[in-house]
């Protein structure tokens, strides 16, 4: 029986490489199999066949049999799904627990002084960069929030207003009650996710089309250069800015002029 491209693709979702995925595929259908013998049903080369099987016992998908020659047994797949969660879990968790020691120890400042010293000889022109996707954005938006010390200024529609909420809400409010001013403007201050962020937030309703640009501490800008009505958001686009030249004399006179001209 040959698997169906829908059970292969759903292999690769859950981290079996190609290579993985017809070794697998080929010991369920033969059983127990030698690696010669599993290699020649799957049409992978004999010379990575061992570097496979090995890497589909640690993963939890085959059993070794430690005979001569060694045989390669294939877990019931819902046992190896089910190893393949534990350890996913087991390394998730080794994980978190070494970024949880690093950033307690000494490591993490030697790190951030690097930073600092490098940071220091990049030009302002080099602070730029264009993101695609609204997870990168987003995630550069959390950044940028989280360091936040005055005050920052978010022009949106109403999409963006509801993305803004679903996203951000918790980092804002966090920021807000430390001190940091926020002013919303968007099309439309009357949906849920306009009132949510009107307690933290002054939130104003501008006339017309609005695009979608942020402003932080007159130092950073971050502006869509795509209508987020027209396009999937993995297309999303926008370029980033740290450049208080830009949120000074372009982005932040633009954003008041529309500020006290809104309701």
């Amino acid at each position: 029986m040959v698997a169906t491209t829908e059970v292969l693709d759903a292999l690769k979702s859950i981290g079996l490489n190609l290579y993985e995925r017809k070794i697998f595929v080929a010991l369920l259908a033969k059983g127990v199999a030698t690696a010669a013998e599993v290699s020649e049903i799957a049409g992978v080369p004999r010379s990575r066949s061992y570097d496979v099987l090995e890497s589909l016992a640690e993963k939890g998908f085959v059993v070794v049999q430690p005979s001569k020659p060694i045989k390669y047994v294939a877990l019931k797949p819902s046992e190896a799904l089910e190893r393949t969660k534990e350890n996913l879990k087991k390394k998730h968790d080794e994980m978190l627990e070494r970024i949880d020691k690093m950033k307690n120890s000494k490591i993490l400042k030697e790190l951030e002084n690097l930073y600092s010293e490098g940071f220091n000889l990049v030009q302002p022109s080099e602070m730029t960069g264009t993101m695609k996707g609204s997870f990168i954005i987003n995630r550069q938006l959390r950044s940028i929030f989280k360091a936040a010390k005055k005050n920052i200024n978010i022009m949106t529609t109403e999409k963006g207003l509801n993305d803004l909420y679903s996203n951000h809400f918790r980092v804002l409010k966090k920021i807000a009650k430390s001190g940091v001013k926020l002013r919303i403007l968007a099309p439309n201050k009357n949906n849920e996710a306009a009132k949510a962020l009107s307690q933290i937030a002054e939130i104003r309703a501008a006339q017309g089309p609005l695009g979608r640009f942020t402003i932080i501490d007159n130092e950073h800008v971050v502006m869509a250069l795509t209508d987020d009505s027209r396009v999937h958001e993995s297309q999303d686009v926008a370029l980033w800015a740290s450049s208080s030249h830009a949120a000074q004399s372009i982005a932040e006179p633009l954003f008041n002029r529309l500020w006290s001209s809104a309701k």
